[in-house]
């Protein structure tokens, strides 16, 4: 059984996190240029929710590691919750 469990472990997964989300016009999207700041709805702090293959798992944080962003898990959905999101 281990032996086809090894087969699986190279399996690539698409990881994905939302920083927040926001609605503009069409006419405010053809105006930004760079430099433009796009406020989004998340609020400083707050959990980041964190997908695989599109799919939640759990939530985080955002942290900025040697000038890279990252995400520091600070929770994975229970057993209960992670098969809701599969329905």
């Amino acid at each position: 059984m281990a032996e086809n469990f090894d087969r699986v472990l190279d399996i690539e997964l698409e990881i994905s996190t939302v920083l927040g989300r926001t609605k503009m016009t069409l006419k405010d999207v053809f105006e930004l240029t760079k430099g433009s700041l796009i406020e989004l709805d998340t609020l400083e702090n707050q959990e980041l929710e964190i997908f695989v293959n599109g799919r939640k798992i759990g939530y985080g944080e955002a942290v900025i590691v040697d000038q890279n962003f990252g995400i520091r898990i600070t929770s994975i959905l229970g057993e209960e919750e992670l098969v809701k999101t599969l329905e």
